[in-house]
């Protein structure tokens, strides 16, 4: 098994010549591989890298194709591409750039102390914490008071401390706000601690740091190590730090990484490390290391080496580099060299920090809170000014006047009290009214909210609909104040891999020599019941996964050997076992005797085809860089590998030189089918290349990714040429990624084609169908993924989120002045076609990482921002992880829109963190991106129950609680307003103190906490059924500027009813001012009560408990407090309640307050209804499973 052998040994067989002679081969500097300086998938990133090294492309910087449906005349998209390891056509470049020693980051090999000095690097610590002991309480305080109100409450408190304008005590007036302060305060302590503790794990974790006193790698904890030290890496343990690979446990330098942390890939990636390190022990390795400067491209990496104080540089690429969070697999151990330690990780510099997020309803409560201010000034200025004119008239009656006598009559002697004048006095008056009416902002709404939002979550945590069956996760809410925008998002920016896809691939349908085979999905049946299975070393191996076979290509394959048929048919299938880079690896099994193996590569799509092949009898077992074993139908066949030229985006193939066991050597290729058949031999096979090509076009209507697979025969002299060249490129210096292209195009021509693969990407279930109900609801989806553009688009496709209709802009620009044009061409285009086509035409922007490089933080983001917002779908390719953020920032930053980022991998960390909500998929991909995120479940389908449901209800309950709260305060403010006018602006009131205090907490508050939690306008069912509802949050119809005026006039009114009809009633009466205090406040209650009930869509036993128990309960109170005789208005209940003209009041304060408010509510739902409304209605009285209905028209069109 590979885990067990050694790797890529150069194989000792070498073709003979047909008369006899071995070809000529030069010494091979190993690995054997085109990739031995910079192989894997991310070693270059031609569409990707942040860096300015990346400029190549074989496609035009812009090009417009338009898709039609599968009916029309137009061909269909090309067969996307799948993905392959590293692509080359940067490299060379990249290699070509010489690093000054004044640019250079210098690391001495095995010397930390030289290579810190005179410049001190970071040490290996890490933080993603808010907050430090010191900075915990200015921060989080400054964080907190970007609530407006909070700042309100602060000034009102400091007021209050003034004895001259003390209307509670000190203490009272500070605790309301104090207590609400420390409540989230203690929440947030807790968020930070726990990350504070994840750091402090993350720290501390042991690493094996080579100590040069005793020759040993010794234990060091990761926080510790150091720039230049020599770090050893045991097998499944993660990277410390970023690494320069020196030696591994393989002879020829190989290792195996997997970087789900990184990239969000699972798949294992190969590095290398140099030959000139391989072979010397930790204590005498000596040199110096010349990199670049710390950077966040976790793709690339530039540096030299020069070992034992060697003049000679070697060159080092991304192959050669291991970074901070990968894991090392199906490898024993490696030792390298740390180069960025610490805060200058790629990992890290890939992380933006925590950042605090606040829901839109609170942002938009800051403008009704200044509104309210204002308001509160108006009525405070009015009592200021009136008082100062009362006072002025009645200047000479202040000695004796009750409430403003100057004089102190309680001795024999006459004193004067503290009267310090006309004018301070009404002063005083305005900020004791600022005191008095200062419920006008309700504190207590941020507490509501908060209970509120806790109680949903918990709903949303127990929803069985949001429940991940095959992991066994729930829904997670990890933060409770952005509930809410659940309900408005506008924008959806998704990873690809293992959010919307599950990364897995299965193998189809192949056309073999010119015949189709597999689709036929009622012929095809699994390998067997127990599976394709060898036979090695007494052991039954299995591969890890069946694929269904088609029963007559399976036939011709055993049966047709000698046939020129059955002889092309294993030709293909053996170029699908071996022109790859997959490892087998073998797991055990519950019976010893059985081992699966477990085929890893980097790229799902070689997975696919090599469990394909072993499921038609070509089974790969072992892999090394000298050689592949390949058993074929229970014959084991050892096959040379010569040379490997692995995919690039300007070849779009890969291709690899293979030995045979008669001596004879091929080029086995595959790749893209417009790059395949331009290297194919013209006159050879011309049928069976017709017949593949029609087999390509059906296989891309079913939206399978396709590959066209070649072969050709080598002989000696071509051999000798082809290994002359690959080898003096693959030792260069400079210029090494051109080189190897070039010898890889010389190579692969006079192609004979054997035939195609369809391959389906599996998308996670219900991605389609989720994808269909978000733009249903009005929401943009937004694809932002690492892969290739190829690969992308293929899944754009399969997941319904571009579409025949839609014309594709794709953007692939390599300079500044080529994304400028490209992105003046898009925007003129898409101009034009609004301006001149009556029907909307749908467009979709395709934009790679590179022409990002040159957009995003420079002005050509405003033409970027037209012309994607002018596009129904965009997809962004091979985009770093801060480019994803940058993306989210455009419209963030430029629009009121609300978006939502989901991903599962770390490499979406900061996209998720940028949008205003974060959700992590909790999947195969690692945690990080759970862990920074406000939402986390199992699906990506479950975002349609999040957001349509979930996300409905919460929007509306929020925005409804926040202007009953504002509307409950506010008429209580009115009557106490009104009362002073006529109580010549004293400011005293009649409504007890305590009830005063029991009204926000016991009166009226358990109510709007029931609702906010449990009412429901619409049904699950219904809301699932016509998404277009969602579309009342994006319009903000429950909650903006125009409802709150109404919503403060309704509050307007009914404070004049309840005040003015027992005004009326008692005025010529000699009832004292607590009894009818009493009444204003019972009456209060009541209406608003009885306001909220008016408004509750579904009532339950929770919700008649909650209204009419506080009415009740608010009756109760008033009694025991007006049975105290130590409080003011005792028994003044009693003697009010027992007349006629009470309960006259409270029918008629009622009545007259409640008739407005009925009235227009129901003028507006049965000549204006909305679409909630509507959708109401038919709930109730039409049938809601019928496809057809009255109003089914104006839901569709909202």
């Amino acid at each position: 098994m590979a885990s067990e052998r050694p790797l890529l040994l150069p194989s000792p067989n070498l073709p003979p010549t047909s008369d006899g002679f071995s070809p000529t081969i030069l010494a091979p500097a190993a690995p054997r591989s085109s990739s031995s300086s910079s192989r894997g998938r991310n070693s270059s990133m031609d569409k990707f890298d942040l860096s300015s090294e990346m400029r190549s492309s074989s496609k035009a910087p812009f090009s417009i194709e338009t898709i039609s449906r599968s009916g029309s005349k137009q061909q269909p998209p090309p067969p996307p591409i799948p993905r392959y390891g590293s692509t080359r056509s940067e490299s060379g470049r990249a290699s070509q750039k010489e690093i000054s020693d004044a640019d250079a980051w210098l690391v001495f090999i095995n010397d930390p102390d030289r290579s810190n000095s005179p410049v001190r690097h970071p040490n290996n610590s890490i933080r993603t914490t808010k907050y430090s002991i010191i900075t915990f309480l200015p921060k989080n305080l400054f964080e907190q008071f970007h609530r407006v109100a909070y700042i309100y409450f602060l000034i009102l408190a400091v007021i209050n401390q003034i004895p001259q304008l003390g209307v509670f005590t000190p203490a009272a007036s500070i605790l309301p706000l104090a207590f609400v302060l420390g409540v989230t305060a203690v929440k947030d302590a807790y968020e930070d601690y726990r990350r504070h503790r994840s750091d402090r794990t993350e720290n501390s974790r042991p690493a094996a740091v080579f100590n040069s006193s005793s020759s040993s790698f010794d234990p060091k904890p990761w926080k510790d190590i150091r720039v230049g030290e020599l770090v050893r890496i045991g097998s499944d343990d993660s990277i410390p730090c970023d690494l320069v690979l020196l030696a591994t446990s393989d002879p020829t330098g190989v290792a195996y990484v997997q970087t789900i942390n990184l990239d969000g890939e699972s798949n294992l990636k190969t590095r290398y490390a140099k030959q000139e390190t391989l072979s010397k022990p930790p204590e005498s390795l000596s040199g110096l290391i010349r990199s670049e400067k710390p950077n966040r491209n976790i793709y690339g990496f530039h540096a030299n080496v020069e070992v034992d104080g060697s003049k000679q540089r070697i060159s080092l690429g991304p192959s050669n580099i291991v970074l901070r969070g990968c894991e090392l697999k199906n490898t024993a151990w490696v030792v390298g060299v740390a180069v960025y330690t610490g805060r200058d990780t790629k990992v890290m510099l890939n992380s933006s920090g925590a950042p605090s997020k606040r829901s839109r309803l609170e942002t938009h409560m800051n403008r009704e809170t200044i509104i309210l201010a204002l308001a509160l000034f108006v009525l405070c200025a009015v009592v200021t000014v009136l008082a100062g004119a009362w006072l002025g008239r009645h200047r000479d009656q202040l000695g004796d006047l009750p409430y403003y006598r100057k004089n102190d009559f309680s001795d024999r002697d006459v004193g004067k009290y503290k009267f310090y004048g006309i004018g301070w006095e009404i002063v005083f008056t305005f900020f004791m009214s600022v005191i008095l009416f200062q419920v006008m902002i309700p504190i207590a709404l941020y507490i509501s909210m908060e209970l509120v939002r806790l109680g949903q979550a918990f709903f949303m945590i127990q929803d069985k609909n949001m429940f991940d069956k095959e992991r066994g996760k729930r829904f997670q809410c990890r933060a409770l104040n952005i509930n809410e925008d659940l309900g408005q998002i506008k924008y959806v920016f998704s990873d690809k891999t293992g959010t919307l896809t599950e990364n897995k691939m299965e193998f189809r349908c192949a056309s073999v020599t010119g015949t189709d085979y597999g689709r036929d999905a009622a012929a095809a049946s699994s390998a067997g019941e127990e599976g394709v299975s060898v036979v090695v070393d007494e052991q039954i191996w299995k591969p890890k996964v069946n694929v269904k076979t088609d029963p007559a290509l399976h036939t011709l394959l055993r049966n047709g050997e000698g046939t020129k048929a059955g002889d092309k048919a294993r030709e293909f299938f053996l170029a699908l076992a071996t022109c790859n880079t997959i490892v087998p690896i073998l797991t055990e099994t519950d019976d010893n005797a059985v081992r699966l193996i477990d085929y890893q590569g980097e790229s799902p799509d070689e997975q696919a085809l090599v469990y394909a092949a072993a499921a038609y009898g070509f089974v790969l077992i072992e892999r090394t860089s000298g050689h592949v074993v390949v058993d074929v139908f229970g014959q084991r066949q050892r096959f040379d590998i010569w040379g490997l030229h692995e995919f690039d985006s300007d070849r779009k193939r890969m291709s690899v030189i293979v030995g045979f066991p008669d001596k004879t050597v091929k080029v086995f290729v595959k790749g893209a089918d417009n790059s395949m058949f331009g290297v194919a031999e013209k006159m050879l096979n011309a049928d069976v290349v017709e017949a593949t090509k029609s087999h390509l076009h059906t296989y891309s209507t079913l939206g399978l990714r396709t590959l066209v697979i070649g072969v050709r025969e080598m002989n000696r002299i071509e051999f000798n040429e082809w290994n002359f060249s690959y080898e003096k490129a693959n030792t260069a210096l400079f210029g090494r990624g051109n080189l190897l292209k070039t010898v890889a195009l010389n190579i692969e021509n006079n192609i004979s084609i054997l035939g195609a693969s369809g391959i389906e990407d599996k998308l996670q279930q219900g991605v389609p169908e989720a994808i269909e109900s978000l733009r249903q609801a009005g929401m943009k989806v937004w694809v932002l993924t690492g892969d290739k553009q190829e690969t992308a688009i293929s899944i754009g496709f399969s997941s319904n989120l571009l579409t025949g209709e839609m014309s594709q802009i794709i953007i692939n620009s390599h300079s500044r002045e080529s994304c400028k044009k490209s992105l003046g061409d898009a925007l003129a285009l898409t101009k034009v076609v609004v301006d001149t086509v009556s029907q909307k035409i749908p467009f979709a922007l395709i934009i790679d990482g590179t022409s990002l490089v040159y957009i995003l933080e420079t002005e050509l983001e405003e033409e970027l921002f037209k012309v994607a917002t002018s596009c129904n779908v965009v997809l962004c390719c091979r985009v770093a992880p801060l480019q994803k953020a940058g993306i989210v920032a455009l419209i963030k930053n430029r629009t009121d829109d609300m978006t939502l980022a989901i991903g599962d991998g770390a490499n979406d960390v900061s996209m998720i963190q940028m949008a205003d909500v974060g959700i992590g998929i909790s999947g195969q991909e690692g945690r990080q991106a759970v862990m920074s995120s406000d939402f986390a479940m199992g699906q990506f389908r479950f975002l349609v129950p999040l957001l349509l449901v979930h996300g409905h209800w919460n929007y509306q309950r929020m925005a409804y609680m926040i202007l009953y709260n504002f509307y409950r305060n506010s008429i209580l403010v009115f009557i106490l307003f009104w009362y002073v006018l006529y109580t010549a602006f004293s400011l005293s009131t009649a409504i007890s103190e305590w009830s005063s205090v029991l009204y926000s907490v016991i009166y009226t508050a358990l109510p709007t906490i029931v609702v906010g939690i449990l009412d429901k306008d619409l049904s699950r069912k219904t809301l699932l059924k016509y998404p277009q509802l969602y579309g009342s949050g994006q319009r903000e119809e429950r909650y903006n500027l125009k409802l709150f005026i109404l919503t403060m006039m309704d509050s307007l009114w009914q404070s004049l009813a309840v005040f003015f009809i027992p005004f009326l009633a008692y005025r010529h009466s000699t009832v004292d001012g607590s009894s009818i205090g009493d009444l204003w406040i019972l009456a209060v209650v009541i209406i608003v009560n009885l306001h909220l009930g008016l408004d509750i869509f579904r009532w339950t036993w929770i919700t008649h408990a909650s209204i009419w128990g506080c009415i009740v309960a608010t009756v109760i109170c008033m009694i025991i407090i007006d049975v105290l005789p130590i409080l003011p208005g005792f028994w003044a209940i009693f003697h009010v309640m027992g007349t006629w003209v009470f309960w006259f009041c409270l029918i008629a304060i009622l009545t007259a307050g409640m008739v407005p408010r009925f009235a227009t509510k129901v003028i507006t739902e049965f000549f204006v209804p909305s679409d909630i409304q509507i959708a109401r209605e038919l709930e109730k009285f039409g049938n809601i499973n019928e496809p057809h209905f009255s109003g089914a028209a104006q839901l569709n069109t909202t």
